[in-house]
């Protein structure tokens, strides 16, 4: 009898120490898995960080005025940016409207063809060109020169943008089929521009339009 019961306080205390070792290996597989949710989540956060603060160096690059480091900042100062940039485009619109109107009226009534640019710029002795000249590191004066075409001033404003131009102080004229297009010309990058090799990319670009 005393061998029975002794062989059931043994048999009650191995199953306690067993159930007590398995809450305890839950207790442990759990805050594993706790610990690794945190570290996901952390990881996922430092990534959304550094490339937000990538973003935000990159913003700062293609704006040429930055007033202050600080995030809100460089947002605020980039959209003055955007805004001043809109602006520029509807003047220039307006100008080249303006322009374009101002040509048709002076077209000869009765002529049934368009005159042909090319012949006459050919005629009055003008030629395609570019003119540059440095004001300072960073900006340049220039007075280009080409062949009067539909949507010409346009491709040339695209073309200049897209190689990182930025224009103002902008006059626009049209004369014995010649375009002439003066103005400031500053590089959104900050870097120096060289005049040379400015002036050689604004003929090919005339070039091609």
């Amino acid at each position: 009898m005393k061998y029975e019961i002794d062989s059931a306080l043994t048999e009650l205390h191995t199953s306690e120490e067993g159930s007590r070792r398995g809450r305890m290996g839950r207790r442990r597989y759990s805050n594993d898995d706790q610990t690794e949710f945190k570290s996901k989540n952390l990881f996922a956060e430092r990534r959304r960080r550094e490339k937000l603060s990538g973003r935000l160096l990159e913003l700062r690059a293609l704006v040429p005025f930055i007033t202050n480091m600080n995030k809100a900042t460089i947002i605020e100062d980039a959209i003055t940016y955007i805004q001043d940039l809109q602006m520029n485009v509807e003047v220039l619109q307006e100008q080249l409207f303006e322009m374009e109107a101002s040509s048709e009226e002076e077209a000869k009534p009765g002529t049934e063809e368009e005159t042909d640019a090319a012949d006459e710029m050919k005629k009055s002795g003008i030629q395609a060109e570019v003119e540059a000249t440095q004001i300072d590191e960073n900006k340049l004066w220039v007075k280009i020169v080409f062949e009067k075409k539909r949507g010409g001033f346009s491709r040339l404003m695209e073309a200049m943008g897209a190689l990182g131009f930025e224009l103002f102080d902008t006059t626009v004229t049209s004369s014995k089929g010649a375009m002439l297009v003066s103005s400031c010309v500053k590089g959104i990058y900050g870097e120096r521009i060289q005049v040379q090799h400015t002036r050689e990319l604004l003929l090919e670009i005339i070039k091609g339009i």
